[in-house]
């Protein structure tokens, strides 16, 4: 695995379309100096999708601290939240 791979991580938001999804998820990648490459997101009806590309390389916990971070934040919401690191995502994902 490249250092990039260990450094990118693939963060998906799945539930119902509320106010302050996209703020609560992005204020824990702000807090931990996470940065968002690239991220998409859509309405299928009241169902909410996001996916979040990020750089984890600046944050000053773990891989694993922030995904539960990420997790908790996406409880509060009632979301269900992932993250993986990118070559897992791209594996699992490939077609």
């Amino acid at each position: 695995m490249e250092l990039e791979d260990k450094n990118r991580i693939v963060i998906t938001v799945l539930g119902e379309d509320k106010v302050g999804i996209v703020a609560k998820m992005t204020g824990v990648l702000a807090k931990y100096e996470a940065n968002i490459l690239d991220i998409s997101q859509t309405l299928l009806q009241d169902l909410f999708a996001m996916i979040m590309l990020v750089d984890i390389s600046k944050t000053k916990i773990s891989f694993e601290e922030l995904k539960e971070e990420l997790q908790s934040a996406g409880q509060e919401l009632q979301m269900k939240v992932m993250a993986q690191h990118e070559d897992v995502f791209r594996y699992m994902h490939r077609i």
